[in-house]
């Protein structure tokens, strides 16, 4: 049995991995903002527990992470957001709002855990395939989620002698509450259960990236190793078609 942190364990995909992992008989620890869903959640579990706070928060971070009783195998930092930018008109605090949800929230639960990290742990980040390429209104989600990536490459470096394991999660589209809100076509979106099997299959074994669905995310890797203006090209057919 392992201990599992997990942050985002709310909704989406965070919730399905903490069910998904609690039902194989592992230790969840379940972390969120919503007091009401996290109590909803780990009540159907024994082997499940609440920690309560707010990512974007340095100081409930560090002081959640202090009062762990026992420190996770694996930490799989997933809580994240996603807002648009209509019309071209950028809006700073949008902006400022998505990247304190995906990308310093991140860092502060980094920042907290760095010193209880050990060899064989397993650190692994949520990020999403739209950061590989340019795509309409999506310059706060898919700037926040490239910054992100080029975080865990730069850790996968300067911890490289840590004997830490590392994962980075790049996801298309997954039925959760954050894309219910979407209006546009999501192609070959899939359900959140099929997207935590894949994850939690990518930790098993060990894998650096861990794409789904396989088909989706192959297609826009190619596409992100075509010149830019081409890239802008592709991009520009599909949303016009």
């Amino acid at each position: 049995m392992k201990t599992i942190f997990i942050t985002g364990a709310s909704s989406g995909i965070g919730r399905q991995l903490a069910v998904d992992y609690a039902r194989k008989g592992h230790w969840v620890v379940a972390c969120g903002r919503s007091r009401d869903k996290l109590s909803k959640l780990t009540e159907q579990f024994e082997n499940m527990q609440m920690c309560l706070f707010d990512t974007t928060d340095r100081e409930q971070v560090t002081q959640a992470i202090d009062s762990l009783s026992v420190i996770p195998d694996i930490w799989i930092l997933n809580a994240g957001d996603c807002q648009y930018v209509d019309d071209g008109i950028l809006k700073s605090d949008v902006i400022r709002q998505v990247m304190d949800a995906n990308f310093m929230g991140t860092v502060h639960c980094l920042e907290a855990i760095q010193s209880v990290l050990k060899p064989g742990h397993h650190l692994v980040m949520t990020g999403s395939i739209a950061s590989v390429l340019g795509l309409p209104r999506a310059a706060a989600y898919g700037a926040s989620k490239a910054a992100l990536h080029y975080l865990f490459r730069s850790l996968q470096q300067d911890w490289k002698d840590r004997g830490l394991v590392f994962s980075f999660i790049m996801p298309g589209f997954v039925q959760t509450p954050l894309t219910d809100r979407n209006s546009f076509p999501m192609p070959m979106r899939i359900p959140v259960e099929q997207a935590s099997r894949s994850i939690i299959r990518g930790i098993e074994f060990k894998q650096a990236y861990i794409y789904f669905p396989r088909r989706f995310t192959w297609i826009i890797r190619l596409i992100g190793l075509l010149p830019f203006e081409w890239q802008r090209s592709v991009v520009n057919r599909f949303v016009q078609s």
